[in-house]
């Protein structure tokens, strides 16, 4: 259990290089493994930023490489200089707290959305669990398992999103890449099944080409590369909606993808890229129940609390090497167990999980395209939690689709009277 408050030449060695102006740290956040008798050993695992929110500058100096949403190109006109001539800094103690906002102790981590810090603005963060060794991610093994944290939502409005989930990003950060210093201490490596464009540097290089600033963020843009890789949302939620849902895709591990098999919304590939970008989705309100999950006693669980989530792996066997065939999920509240809505949409069967026959007449149901599907659905998601993932925390908002897709009416050309369509008020 866990708690969450929420291009280089051929011929050159080249590499994400770490700085030394600051003494990395990465503080522990302890997570407990249990057995089916509940024998519980607690290990001492540690949280790491992503390397996208950290200090990027010249090398031996303090003048940013990276600053606001653009590349400095007195440092970085090409990937190759840009590695050559800056450094990825560490997080120090002070910065944790007072210029990103991220508080752990114990087993419990706080997000806080906007930190205003001495030199900067900060907004949202993105954070991964370590081993205990530190220099590696903590790799989860979720089949036949169920996985279990406290949240509080209570503070996080519609617009925003307290996440916790599992993506299959190397173990190692990309430190396997010929002459790339940072890795996991660094919170490297992160891919999910968007194949985002906003990481800064994917496999060892600058992702600097063809870089696009955003017109409506001040502090992120897309580059010519999409980072991708297979991903289970646990816990997309705010206190007005929550929702986990699957997102397999055609590939084993993470792919820096480039063109159509990024899948990109601009290019009019969504559908043609190597990840189910929609996925099959558990949503309470989206499904029929609007008296679930929201701010008041009058919701079966009351957002305006914490509560205990509970999600289950379930195999086809019951073994550590069965076929994933069911993702459930339960809460606790109040020392009361409460189990999941069950869906009431006319054309899907009565369910509180996703199954391969939840997640086809959904998508039916909704005239939804049927991705998941395509991407070989449970199957292939087991297959890839199969082979670990990472677990990742963060708190974000929305500047492509402003969370509608979570808490309101969503696509906006759609009637919100059309089955799928509404997802919150």
């Amino acid at each position: 259990s866990a708690l969450i408050v929420l291009v280089a030449c051929a011929a050159l060695t080249l590499g994400q290089k770490t700085g030394t102006e600051k003494t990395n740290l990465n503080p522990k956040l302890a997570i407990e493994e249990c057995t089916g008798n509940q024998n519980c050993q607690k290990v001492n695992t540690m949280v790491t930023l992503d390397s996208n929110w950290r200090w990027y500058h010249n090398k031996g100096g303090y003048t940013n490489c990276y600053d606001g949403n653009h590349w400095d190109s007195s440092y970085c006109s090409d990937p190759a200089s840009c590695i050559r001539n800056c450094e990825l800094e560490g997080v120090d103690s002070n910065d944790w707290r007072n210029t990103y906002g991220v508080d752990a102790s114990g087993d419990r981590l706080s997000l806080k959305f906007v930190t205003h810090g001495q030199y900067s603005n900060n907004v949202g963060s993105r954070t991964y669990l370590l081993d205990q060794s530190g220099d590696k991610y903590y790799m989860f093994q979720l089949l036949n398992k169920e996985f279990t944290f406290d949240v509080d939502v209570s503070n996080l409005p519609c617009g925003l999103n307290g996440a916790l989930y599992f993506v299959e990003m190397p173990e190692d950060g990309g430190l396997s890449f010929p002459g790339n210093e940072a890795g996991p201490e660094y919170g490297t490596g992160y891919c999910d099944a968007q194949c985002p464009h906003d990481i800064k540097f994917i496999n060892g290089e600058a992702n600097m080409e063809d870089w696009e600033p955003s017109p409506t963020d001040p502090n992120a843009g897309v580059g010519h590369y999409g980072a991708c890789c297979q991903e289970m949302d646990i816990w997309e939620a705010n206190s007005e909606a929550s929702a986990y849902t699957l997102h397999p895709c055609d590939i084993n591990g993470q792919k820096r993808c480039e063109g159509t098999e990024c899948g990109d919304n601009k290019s009019g590939d969504r559908y043609n890229g190597i990840c189910d970008k929609d996925g099959c989705d558990f949503h309470s309100f989206r499904l029929g129940n609007k008296q679930f999950f929201g701010p008041g006693s009058n919701f079966e669980v009351d957002s305006t609390k914490p509560m205990t989530v509970v999600t289950q792996f379930i195999t086809s066997d019951g073994t550590d090497n069965g076929e994933l065939v069911e993702v459930r999920r339960i809460y606790v509240q109040n020392g009361k167990v409460i189990q999941n809505s069950f869906t009431d949409v006319n054309g899907i069967d009565s369910a509180d999980s996703i199954t391969a026959d939840m997640c086809t007449q959904s998508k039916t149901a909704f005239n939804d395209i049927d991705d998941f599907s395509k991407k070989g659905g449970m199957k292939v998601m087991g297959e890839s939690l199969g082979r670990g993932h990472v677990l990742v925390m963060s708190l974000w908002d929305d500047h492509e689709a402003h969370m509608l897709w979570l808490d309101s009416n969503y696509p906006l050309d759609r009637d919100p009277s059309e089955p799928g369509v509404a997802r919150g008020n």
